[in-house]
């Protein structure tokens, strides 16, 4: 599994309400300032689903992400299963900093690692900083 992690200021409420609700995901939950995410949908329960769309800015590419929600424990930790069977560990940590959140997952194998890494860890950092500003 691949890690990827980061310090929020922010409250464990707000954190998990940022982190989950449609509204909010929407706002960062991308790599880069020519993405963005104009759709998510989420049913945030075990055996529930989400979906996001991800979309290049310029309209040239987009992709659709999503998966079923195999674990929820409201402030501490949930668990999915992509739509292509790669597994997501995700954990919030109320520490003297601030939340730690860590998250795992299965590489998929048509990108390298690192690159995969870089990416994931650029869309969390997006969503520190806006967990912070708003």
């Amino acid at each position: 599994m691949i890690t990827v992690q980061n310090k929020i200021n922010a409250s464990i409420d707000k954190v998990w309400d940022f982190w989950t609700l449609p509204e909010h995901i929407t706002k960062w939950s991308f790599a880069s300032p020519e993405w963005h995410t104009p759709h998510a949908e989420n049913d945030l329960r075990e055996g529930g689903k989400f979906s996001s769309t991800m979309a290049a800015k310029d309209g040239s590419m987009s992709f659709d992400f999503g998966g079923e929600y195999t674990l929820v424990e409201k402030n501490k930790a949930i668990e999915y299963v992509l739509e292509d069977g790669r597994k997501v560990e995700i954990s919030f940590a109320e520490t003297p900093n601030g939340i730690e959140l860590i998250q795992k997952f299965d590489p998929e194998t048509q990108n390298p690692e690192n690159f995969q890494q870089q990416g994931w860890q650029a869309i969390l950092d997006n969503f520190k900083n806006y967990a912070e500003a708003n």
